[in-house]
């Protein structure tokens, strides 16, 4: 294949992937915009509350993406060798699911010793609680849809959370500001809309791939959960290191105030929708190499590797393009608060500069993993977030004097560190890899 047979390939492959991935985090965005009509509290408490969901779901989908790399390496006609992966998954991923709800429940009992403003804290646990008990359909819906993406499936997915995004706004109209004879309920409502609309969700999910999906039954080996747990925890793992660091960013940021922790969620909030389309163009790269093991094929594997890199800083370059020129309109979308709008605005343009980083280390996570690679991706993310980009971030913040846009100064050597690694070792390891 020529180099612009693989582009085109990593455009359609990825396409649905990434407006699917964007479906994930439209819902927080949705959320927040909705939820910022009623005041500088209860946006700060979304915010609050969604630095520790996020960390949970995006742990949750980094290990359900196992999945992908072993169908998509499987030979289409060894149907029961594929349902068996996809048994494994749903156990493994229900599971996870309850798991993680349980975390988030506990969780939400402590959020006052985070140092965060006593009103904030007080609105975010029971929408923590709402939004982790969400975890569990969207924990379903991910078995279905990395199964049907590592068949090259993508579009199905991608119909599903569109109509699934579509659905949370419409609940998020009616149960924020109580509509149409609901109550209202304003954060809480947000959560039980994001609730229902995952409900209906994984179930026409499932309707939508039944042909593909024939013979499931429901049964697993606890030997094959163990098979997808060596790729999906270190993935998993991966998205905590990272998510965890904006975490831990958000709640140095809410230690400084309210309307900071506002502006951080503003910017936070529209440098995700471009991370999340990063993610989706990771993920075809990961079937797209999984594609190329299967066909033994080294050269045509690394044209796909680096095809995915020049798409995303492409894609990404974008994106930061537009964080500049729109800084001041994108922030009176969320909130009419001048003072909140002008911090955003700042934090639009340094998310601006590291959209290119941020990108390549997303797609690099996700060819490392088509390879099967996850170990030192992950010690990779951990030292680079971890070990840099929080105790940098924090000394700018607070002894530095550059308060919330330190931490976000912290945070862009950490993507930097991070994508410049992950390329590094894909091209070490795509040209001596021993295919079997």
């Amino acid at each position: 294949m020529t180099i612009k047979e693989h582009l085109r390939k990593n455009i359609v492959l990825a396409t649905p992937v990434i407006i699917g991935q964007l479906g994930h985090i439209m819902v927080s965005v949705a959320d927040s915009v909705m939820v910022g009509r009623i005041g500088v509290i209860p946006l700060a408490a979304a915010t609050f509350a969604g630095t520790i969901y996020h960390v949970l779901m995006l742990f949750g989908i980094g290990v359900s993406y196992a999945i992908t790399p072993k169908v998509a390496a499987t030979d289409t006609k060894d149907r029961p060798r594929l349902l068996k992966f996809l048994q494994n998954g749903f156990f493994m991923n229900l599971g996870l699911g309850i798991l993680l709800f349980t975390l988030g429940y506990f969780a939400s009992h402590f959020l006052q010793y985070f140092g965060q403003e006593v009103p904030v804290a007080e609105a975010a646990g029971s929408y923590l609680i709402i939004m982790c008990g969400s975890l569990i359909p969207l924990m379903i819906f991910q078995t279905f849809r990395q199964y049907a993406e590592g068949l090259s499936d993508t579009f199905s997915p991608m119909a599903v959370s569109v109509l699934a995004n579509l659905l949370n706004v419409f609940f998020n109209y009616m149960l924020i500001y109580g509509k149409l004879g609901a109550p209202a309920l304003g954060l809480n409502g947000a959560g039980l809309a994001t609730l229902m609309a995952r409900i209906i969700m994984f179930t026409v999910m499932i309707w939508w791939v039944k042909g593909k999906i024939s013979g499931f039954e429901w049964k697993y080996d606890w030997s094959g959960i163990k098979d997808l747990l060596r790729i999906g925890l270190p993935s998993g793992l991966q998205y905590v290191f990272e998510i965890g660091a904006f975490a831990t960013a958000a709640i140095m940021v809410g230690w400084i105030g309210a309307e900071a922790l506002a502006a951080h969620n503003i910017a936070l909030n529209l440098a995700a929708i471009s991370y999340m389309a990063a993610t989706g163009l990771a993920a075809a790269s990961t079937i797209r190499i999984g594609n190329q093991i299967r066909l033994k094929d080294r050269r045509n594997l690394r044209i796909a590797g680096f095809s995915s890199f020049g798409l995303v800083t492409v894609f990404m370059a974008g994106c930061g393009l537009t964080f500049i020129l729109l800084r001041n309109v994108l922030p009176a979308l969320y909130i009419e608060d001048a003072t909140v709008q002008v911090t955003a605005a700042s934090l639009l343009v340094i998310a601006a500069a590291f959209q290119i980083s941020d990108g390549l280390q997303a797609v690099g996570l996700g060819v490392l993993r088509g390879l099967t690679d996850v170990q030192v991706p992950t010690i990779v993310t951990f030292v680079a977030y971890w070990l840099i980009a929080i105790p940098v971030g924090y000394w700018l913040a607070f002894h530095g004097g550059y308060g919330v846009q330190g931490v976000w100064y912290g945070l862009s050597i950490g993507l930097t560190i991070s994508g410049v690694l992950h390329i590094w070792r894909f091209n070490r390891l795509s040209k001596k890899i021993k295919f079997v």
